[in-house]
């Protein structure tokens, strides 16, 4: 059901200063998100975790901030479209900022365990916020532009993680993340509410049940179709990025890779393949023949990845890049993600997507840490990127093509 026709379009500063304000969250959000897998060796050290401890105590860090954002995204995203876009956007900023401070003083595992799960709370809430914001008022024609804008800028927040995370103590590392955080909350004076959000609120529609989200055959097949689709990004991130050194080790590399540079050489590809991704849907008007273009990429890297035998140095990280590069559809699946939806369910859509793609990653590393003993961590971590895959090709088959669509309309 279409909305009656709208408030008068946004002015052009408005629109520039909502996109760098989303930008610059997500920005931030992928910094804490990422650095993590930088220091995870130096702080765990630091905290006395010994060397034989320290794969299982990463694996129960990154479950538990992954779980905070699985929790988060849907709070964060039935706030969205309960309150609005804007006090998700900001509210999520400050939570992940707090918690990102205070992680810098820990001394324990449990403490530690602890604000990674709120800092994932925190975390879960800007992105989908964000992409909703912009998607609603933004024209439909130039909407994947400023999507992929938002999405290509962010991901620059886990190179800038590598390098902060590599040159400076884990602590001071963590202090920068919750600084920069809350010196975004600045940028909030010029921020406008979206106007299809306005509408929506001011009559009796329902807004924000998740039961409406899944409770209909087509809107679920679409929501599950999504998140599946989006796995394999995580995947990559979570399991042959963040443990390259694990593998790198059981493949016989002389000098092992560390996880510092793979996550540098990965989000230096997932940047551009996010820029690249989001043009080419533009350029192509379809973002269903995107996703498929460059999950194929990805399904070949992956493959290379698993040739048996040790790889060097040099080629290991080009092969780091050109995984993110495959992965480098998060641009184009968060904007078809808020496609999918009406006004009335977009940000709880939009927000608990790529949380539940996040959230998937504690299931992926425990099927990965099951299969393990009986495969070894090769076998396991192929195994695992085989049904992530194909499990994603099929997915793609139930998303409508959203390119071009209006998003002036509600879900009954």
């Amino acid at each position: 059901m279409s909305l009656p026709p709208g408030p008068p379009p946004v002015r052009p500063r408005v629109v520039y200063l909502t996109v760098l304000v989303a930008a610059l969250g997500y920005f931030v959000d992928l910094y804490d998100l990422i650095l993590f897998s930088i220091v995870r060796v130096k702080s765990l050290t630091a905290i006395g975790v010994p060397q034989t401890e320290m794969l299982g105590t990463g694996v129960l860090l990154l479950n538990m901030q992954m779980t905070g954002m699985l929790l988060g995204g849907i709070a964060w995203g039935i706030l969205g479209d309960k309150r609005g876009r804007l006090s998700v956007l900001f509210g999520s900023i400050i939570m992940y900022s707090i918690a990102n401070l205070l992680n810098a003083f820990v001394t324990t595992v449990p403490q530690y365990a602890v604000l990674r799960l709120l800092a994932g709370i925190g975390l879960a809430g800007e992105l989908g916020a964000g992409i909703t914001l912009v998607s609603e008022i933004m024209p439909r024609e130039t909407r994947g532009y400023a999507t992929t804008m938002v999405a290509a800028l962010g991901i620059c927040g886990g190179l800038v993680a590598v390098f902060v995370g590599e040159v400076f103590d884990w602590r001071v590392a963590f202090i920068v993340g919750g600084v920069m955080g809350i010196a975004l909350l600045l940028l909030r004076i010029g921020v406008h509410e979206s106007g299809l959000f306005q509408q929506v609120k001011t009559g009796s529609l329902a807004r924000g049940r998740f039961s409406q989200l899944i409770g209909d055959r087509r809107r679920l097949g679409h929501y599950l179709g999504i998140i599946l689709v989006g796995v394999p990004i995580w995947y990559v991130v979570g399991i042959l990025i963040t443990f390259s050194p694990e593998f790198g080790r059981a493949a016989g590399m002389p000098t092992p890779p560390t996880a510092g540079r793979a996550v540098m050489f990965c989000y230096m590809g997932l940047a551009i393949g996010d820029f690249a991704s989001g043009w080419i849907s533009q350029k192509v008007r379809s973002r269903k023949r995107v996703l498929r273009w460059f999950l194929t990429l990805t399904t070949i890297c992956v493959a290379i990845y698993f040739v048996p035998g040790p790889k060097p140095l040099p080629f290991f990280y080009a092969l780091c890049f050109a995984l993110g590069l495959g992965a480098g559809y998060w641009a184009v699946f968060v904007t078809v993600a808020s496609e999918q939806f009406g006004t009335n369910l977009r940000a709880t859509a939009t927000t608990t997507v790529p949380n539940f793609v996040r959230g998937a990653v504690p299931a992926l590393t425990s099927a990965f840490q099951a299969l393990t003993p009986f495969t070894g961590i090769a076998t396991s971590g192929l195994v695992v990127g085989i049904v992530t895959l194909v499990v994603a090709f099929l997915c793609i088959r139930l998303l409508d093509e959203t390119f071009g669509r209006d998003l002036d309309f509600v879900e009954h």
